[in-house]
C-alpha cells in the first residue's frame, strides 16, 4: 500500500471508492497501477486486447481484497474505446481516474522503417490514449474532478535511430497532455504525463533477449549493464512506477497541471 510520512503520520490518498480505468492494465506497469491503486481501496476497471491476461490480472486484484473488473477492448478502434468507457460506467457509475498506459510501438532502423509502423504506434498509443481521455472528461466535468495520467516512456525526448515510432507516439503524448490539461483545468481535471525509462516488465525482456542473443549474454546481464550506466545504478521496477501513478492519482496531488514527469534513474541528460 502506498503511504507517505507527514509530521502527523502517515498520509491518506483518499483514493477510497474513486473509480477507476486502467488501459493496457492485463500486465507490465498497468497491471502494477491496477493493483496499487485497488490496494488504496479504489475500484479498478481494466482493459487490454488479451482476455486471458486481463482475467489473471482481476483475479490478483481480487486475492489482495480489491474490487476489480475486466472490459476488452481495443484502443486503435473508436467504437471499442465507446464501449470499454460505456461498461465501466454501467458498473461503477462513472470514471474519477483515467491511467493510460496501453500499448508499445515497434521498432527498426529508420533507414528501412515502414511508415506503417509508425502509424501503428501512433493509433494505439497517441490516439487511443486522446479518445479515451475525451470519453471520460464529460463524465469528470460532472463531478468538477478527475485524474488523468499517461505512461508516455522517455523516448519521447531522447529518440534514436532504432526507436523512431516510439519517440513519435510519446512526444505527441506529452504534447497532447499539456493541451488537455490546458482544456479541463478549470474543472478540477489535472492531466499528467509519467514518462519511465527502461523498467523490468516482460516487453522489455523481450526486446533486450534480442540483443543478449545477438551478443551471445544473458538477458540479466544485459539489463544489468543497463542499469549500472545509470545513476541509480539500476533499472526500475514496474512497483515503482505505479506507486508514482498512483500519488498523480489522488487528492494529494493538487499542484500539477500538464506536466512530464521523468522517472528513469537519472538516465535523462536534458534540461528542463
Amino acid at each position: 500500500m502506498v503511504r507517505y510520512l507527514t509530521e502527523r503520520g502517515l498520509m491518506d490518498l483518499r483514493l477510497k471508492h474513486k473509480r477507476v480505468l486502467v488501459t493496457g492494465g492485463n500486465r507490465g506497469i498497468g497491471r502494477c497501477c491496477a493493483l496499487s491503486l485497488a490496494r488504496e481501496g479504489a475500484r479498478v476497471c481494466i482493459t487490454a486486447r488479451d482476455k486471458n491476461r486481463l482475467d489473471n490480472t482481476v483475479e490478483d486484484i481480487r486475492k489482495i481484497g480489491g474490487v476489480g473488473f475486466a472490459v476488452a477492448g481495443d484502443l486503435t478502434i473508436p467504437e471499442s474505446c465507446q464501449e470499454v468507457v460505456s461498461r465501466t460506467v454501467d458498473v461503477l457509475d462513472g470514471i474519477d481516474i483515467l491511467i493510460n498506459c496501453a500499448g508499445a510501438a515497434g521498432g527498426g532502423d529508420i533507414l528501412n522503417l515502414a511508415t506503417g509502423t509508425i502509424d501503428d504506434g501512433l493509433a494505439l498509443k497517441s490516439y487511443g490514449y486522446l479518445r479515451m481521455a475525451q470519453l471520460v472528461i464529460p463524465l469528470m466535468k460532472q463531478k468538477q474532478w478527475g485524474r488523468i495520467i499517461h505512461i508516455a516512456g522517455s523516448a519521447g525526448t531522447s529518440p534514436d535511430r532504432n526507436n523512431i515510432p516510439m519517440s513519435l507516439a510519446n512526444i505527441a503524448i506529452l504534447n497532447m497532455t499539456r493541451a488537455l490539461s490546458d482544456a479541463v483545468s478549470e474543472h478540477g481535471i489535472l492531466v499528467n504525463a509519467l514518462c519511465p525509462g527502461l523498467t523490468n516488465t516482460q516487453r522489455a525482456r523481450n526486446v533486450q533477449q534480442a540483443r543478449a542473443n545477438e551478443e551471445g549474454r544473458d538477458v540479466e546481464e544485459v539489463l544489468k549493464d543497463i542499469g549500472n550506466g545509470l545513476p541509480a545504478g539500476r533499472i526500475a521496477e514496474p512497483e515503482e512506477i505505479a506507486e508514482m501513478v498512483t500519488f498523480l492519482a489522488s487528492e494529494k496531488c493538487s499542484y500539477m497541471f500538464g506536466s512530464s514527469i521523468y522517472m528513469d534513474g537519472g538516465g535523462r541528460r536534458g534540461t528542463p
